[in-house]
């Protein structure tokens, strides 16, 4: 076998500007189980993006855009029903930057024999494919912007806007994350920035040179969030998987607390999710218990237990086709950042 034997069959990114859900999302009301679930938290998005007050966090965790999702958070970026992100690193710098830089993901099956991928130099994400060649690109990719920055710690936001710049100068990635991001001054955070292909662009960076190199502070990440937090009257969060991004966007309430500034609970949440709650675990851990901490209000909160690749489009699709975003201004969240500014 041959690696462009596999490499036949592109992963699609779905449209939902091109499909109205709004029908069946209302349908799935009238239903049980998760599809009543799904059309409660589709109605609580909705009800997000028409509060004048809230700012709205998409989370991101998982295996997103290899799996076809990208287009549905440049369209929630573009049509301002989305105010900041908080990621994990693979989604952002794996995946969405990857794509940028003319590089694709594709269609495989989870069957194939792994020990021939291996040789073949292709990564498997359950049923889709990756070149790993390709990814070493993205990879050197980081490192080259990093020799290029002054040397100091910073935020994974701040790097990530250094990426989105990367792009824009290059007129590469017309149909990125990052990149429409950074033209929509909508900041992104990645904690774990180092657990992706920035991480591996950063250790050769950094061994290039020792004395002086850029770093990441994640410290400096929880305060920017933070303070974004206190600059919103409310908050709202719209999270896809569970782990790190899950937890850093629901901490920034105490944090501020911990400052001693007021900062009321998230007043809006939505968790799509798979993940089980019995372990104890963050990522199937319900809203309610979050609220047990002081984050998150019950008022207007949605366990939604479905694959991400099936709700997300649904949900999208219903928020884009009521319309609510066409009257809602665009919070550029991003611009209370100096770099931003220059």
């Amino acid at each position: 076998m041959k690696k462009q034997e596999l490499f036949t069959k592109t992963v699609e990114h779905i449209d939902i500007k091109r499909m109205n859900a709004v029908p069946m999302v209302e349908a799935m009301g009238k239903m049980a189980f998760q599809a009543r679930n799904l059309n409660r938290a589709a109605e609580i998005y909705n009800r997000m993006i028409e509060d004048e007050d809230c700012a709205i966090i998409l989370c991101l965790a998982g295996s997103l855009i290899s799996a076809g999702l990208k287009q549905v958070i440049i369209d929630l970026l573009e049509n301002r029903m989305v105010d900041a992100i908080v990621s994990t690193g693979a989604n952002i710098v794996d995946q969405d930057f990857f794509e940028a830089l003319g590089f694709r993901h594709y269609q495989g099956s989870a069957m194939l024999d792994d020990n021939t991928l291996r040789d073949l130099a292709i990564d498997r994400i359950y049923d889709t494919l990756i070149d790993e060649d390709e990814l070493r690109v993205c990879d050197h990719t980081i490192g080259e912007i990093a020799d290029s920055l002054e040397r100091r710690p910073y935020s994974s936001r701040e790097f990530i806007f250094e990426m989105g710049k990367f792009l824009d100068e290059r007129h590469a990635g017309a149909n990125s994350i990052v990149l429409t991001a950074f033209r929509n001054d909508v900041p992104i955070f990645v904690p774990a920035f180092s657990d992706c292909s920035a991480g591996f662009g950063l250790v050769m960076h950094q061994t290039a040179h020792p004395d002086e190199h850029v770093s990441l502070d994640s410290a400096k990440d929880f305060l920017e969030l933070t303070q974004l937090k206190l600059a919103s009257k409310e908050t709202g969060l719209l999270m896809i998987g569970g782990g790190v991004p899950k937890n850093f966007a629901q901490d920034i309430v105490v944090a501020a607390e911990l400052l001693g500034e007021e900062a009321p609970m998230h007043k809006y949440a939505i968790q799509v999710t798979v993940a089980d709650e019995r372990d104890g675990a963050l990522s199937g851990s319900t809203l309610r218990e979050a609220s047990s901490w002081g984050k998150v209000s019950t008022s207007y909160e949605q366990m939604v237990y479905c694959e991400a690749t099936v709700a997300l489009p649904l949900l999208a699709s219903y928020a884009f086709h009521k319309g609510g975003w066409k009257s809602r201004e665009a919070r550029k969240l991003a611009l209370n950042f100096a770099e931003v500014l220059v």
